[in-house]
């Protein structure tokens, strides 16, 4: 963390940080200790826990997105770009002290719909299933809604069997995509094959 960052960054980092590893349920004391900012500081930046919970999630999501999906119009075919996800949610894995999707965890950590952590956790949920829509559209695919949901409920699944099983996917999670592709005719072009 920057020594010149902020109290408000600061304590934003530290929620990210403690809240993927640790869990929402993290006191403020030692979000507070982590962040170096003080319980007052805290709640004259943060209207409540919750608030912090929420914005932490929704501050860490653009570096999360980054991660994942491929960078803009790539030359890379529909079916690629998607299955590009896949591959990168392997390597995050891989990578080892990977606690799975960051916004599954923490809505089913607060269990409340409502809460402002879930809907910002929903809403990144469903920015993921718009880029798998996007796509799909793109190829001319039959029902690309319905397709997307199945692609991200691919994602979440792999994400949480990483992280039942604490070990590598190994590839199950593009192999599983790409065969429901398959079976909805999103196949690779002659050119984008390898």
């Amino acid at each position: 963390m920057s020594t010149s960052a902020t109290p408000r960054e600061r304590l934003l980092d530290a929620a990210g940080e403690l809240f993927y590893r640790d869990g929402v349920n993290i006191g403020v004391d030692a979000l507070c200790k982590a962040a170096g900012v003080s319980k007052k500081s805290m709640y004259q930046l943060f209207r409540s826990k919750d608030e912090l919970i929420a914005e932490s999630l929704a501050s860490r999501g653009p570096a999360y997105q980054s991660l994942l999906y491929p960078a803009g119009e790539d030359g890379r075919t529909p079916r690629e770009r998607i299955l590009a996800v896949f591959r990168r949610q392997d390597d995050l894995v891989a990578a080892g002290n990977y606690l799975g999707c960051p916004y599954v965890s923490t809505a089913v950590e607060l269990k409340n719909p409502e809460h402002p952590g879930s809907v910002v956790a929903r809403h990144f949920k469903q920015q993921l299933t718009d880029f798998f829509h996007r796509e799909l559209a793109k190829a001319d695919a039959d029902d690309p809604a319905t397709l997307a949901v199945q692609l991200t409920m691919i994602f979440d699944g792999a994400s949480a069997r990483a992280v039942v099983r604490a070990q590598p996917l190994g590839g199950i999670g593009a192999v599983t995509a790409g065969a429901l592709l398959d079976a909805a005719g999103v196949r690779a072009s002659e050119l984008a094959m390898h």
